[in-house]
């Protein structure tokens, strides 16, 4: 049974930085792609980023580029989230998602397999 299990989550102020990692259970290689989601207001989540496991492609929501970092580490099963500059708005439960096929997007209907989420909390 495929588990994710998400760390790093913090409380941390205005501008501090954080890195949220995501531990799968099985082999990373094995997956198409990893993305990191948040809950947007009013609907599904809001997914920040993602990365494609065999080239190491990453894709970022507008808010996060310049700021956000997805890298992985297959030899750890580990997908990584570092989150830099961090502003009030990014304070969410953070959810580690894989997905099992391609292609890979934002949209929650691309993943699979989902943990159980790290809180992160910025205050001024």
């Amino acid at each position: 049974q495929v588990q994710l299990v998400e760390s790093g989550g913090d409380s941390v102020q205005t501008g501090g930085s954080l890195t949220l990692s995501c531990a799968a259970s099985t082999y990373t290689g094995s997956y198409t792609c990893m993305g990191w989601f948040r809950p947007a207001p009013g609907k599904e989540g809001e997914g920040v980023g993602h990365i494609y496991i065999i080239t190491g492609t990453t894709f970022y929501v507008a808010s996060g580029k310049g700021r956000f970092t997805i890298s992985q580490d297959n030899t750890k099963n580990t997908v990584y989230l570092q989150m830099n500059n961090l502003k009030h708005e990014a304070t969410a439960m953070y959810y580690c998602a894989a997905a099992s096929r391609l292609p890979c997007g934002y949209s929650e209907g691309f993943f699979k397999f989902w943990g159980q989420g790290t809180q992160v909390t910025v205050s001024s």
